[in-house]
């Protein structure tokens, strides 16, 4: 088949199936996923095909770009540190944890077992945020504490796969590999935020007096493939460099414009990201996830109870009562597109196989299907006894 017909197909049918999961309530992220099953059933698509995967490389850029860029402020999430990092912190630990010992106790290698310990980490915000407006849940203390832990415990996921995969490119880990890869790390921080501090702000000044058309959003797109560009030569993940790079331009009043925003989310999310996730449908073996039936279906129990229970110890020990740490623990269920940019990776670097990858697949679609549900549940019982 044609390129440019199987991209029209990709992105035709990720957007139909996408409006059909929104419109019955769920994230399109199922409904892009859907679609590339549908079309590695329907029509054999490889996802292999080297156009294919290279656009996906740039959609997952924008995505994590995206994220950083236009979800979080670094300025804000310093004002709700303190209380949302306890409840972030267990609720990331004890998903962690409990991923390790799954790994181990179906005898997966430790760097497997990492990967599914950091893919269980992140949370996804989409699926929470829009129980709690409906509730008009989201202005109240839980409300606000899972909006800011859902993106703190994003950065702390991408930053655990930095470490992992610096980790991956060495069979042996020696005192001499351990300073390395810390300096790699430490160097490209370095180095962005020297960038982010004293180049990006002037650099944009002048941008914004510019006379030529959408220099801006161009100025933008070219700080997220440069940091993502920077992050790859320095033995770090491109995603890695994208994330750290909208970080950065968060806090820049010249290149956070609201309609230089909606250009790049355009961008991202109507052309590059719907690639990335249908070819992730494309890539998830259903034969094999059959064969990982019991693995999937106690990845399942485990990434859920993980967050609930996380959740609610954490936000137990910054003061909130038993109800309002369950709404907590329940909010922080759902899994998306930072989970799937893990183990996506882990699959390309050869770490994580196919029944592993699509039983991660499943666990995050079923945790975005019945966190929705089950917050509604938990607010309900909570507002009935009270």
């Amino acid at each position: 088949m044609h390129i440019l017909l199987q991209v029209i197909l990709i992105l035709l049918l990720a957007k139909v199936f996408g409006e059909f999961f929104e419109r019955v309530g769920f994230p399109s992220i199922l409904g892009e996923i859907s679609a590339g099953i549908f079309l590695g059933t329907m029509f054999s698509l490889n996802p292999d095909n080297e156009v294919l995967k290279f656009l996906a490389e740039l959609g997952v850029i924008l995505l994590l770009f995206t994220t950083g860029y236009k979800e979080v402020n670094l300025r804000e999430l310093q004002g709700v540190l303190k209380q949302s990092f306890p409840p972030t912190i267990f609720a990331v630990i004890i998903p962690f944890i409990f991923g390790l010992l799954l790994g181990n106790v179906f005898n997966f290698t430790f760097l497997e077992s990492l990967f599914i310990g950091v893919a269980l980490c992140p949370t996804s915000i989409g699926a929470s945020v829009r129980v709690l407006i409906d509730l008009k849940y989201l202005s109240t203390k839980v409300g606000s504490t899972v909006l800011s832990a859902a993106i703190l415990d994003d950065v702390i996921a991408i930053f655990s796969l930095a470490v992992l995969m610096q980790i991956a490119l060495y069979s042996k880990i020696s005192v001499g590999q351990i300073l390395t890869m810390g300096g790699k790390l430490v160097t490209f921080i370095l180095i962005m935020i020297l960038f982010g501090l004293h180049i990006l702000p002037k650099l944009f000044e002048y941008i914004h007096k510019m006379h030529v058309e959408e220099a801006v959003f161009t100025g933008v797109i070219v700080v997220a493939l440069f940091s993502a560009f920077l992050a790859d030569e320095l033995g770090l993940n491109a995603v890695i460099g994208a994330f750290l790079g909208g970080l950065l331009l968060s806090t820049l009043p010249f290149a956070k414009i609201k309609d230089v925003q909606n250009k790049v989310n355009g961008v991202s999310y109507g052309l590059f990201v719907p690639i990335f996730f249908v070819l992730i449908g494309l890539s998830v073996d259903l034969s094999a996830l059959i064969t990982a039936g019991l693995f999937a279906a106690i990845l399942i129990i485990l990434a859920l109870s993980g967050k609930v229970i996380g959740g609610f110890i954490g936000s137990k020990l910054v003061g909130f009562d038993s109800y309002d740490s369950l709404i907590f623990g329940v909010g922080m269920m759902p899994r998306a597109e930072v989970g799937i940019v893990i183990v996506s990776i882990g699959k390309t670097m050869g770490i994580i196989g196919s029944e592993v990858f699509s039983a991660m697949v499943l666990m995050v679609a079923v945790s975005i299907l019945v966190t929705p549900i089950a917050l509604k549940y938990v607010i309900g019982l909570t507002r009935h006894r009270r």
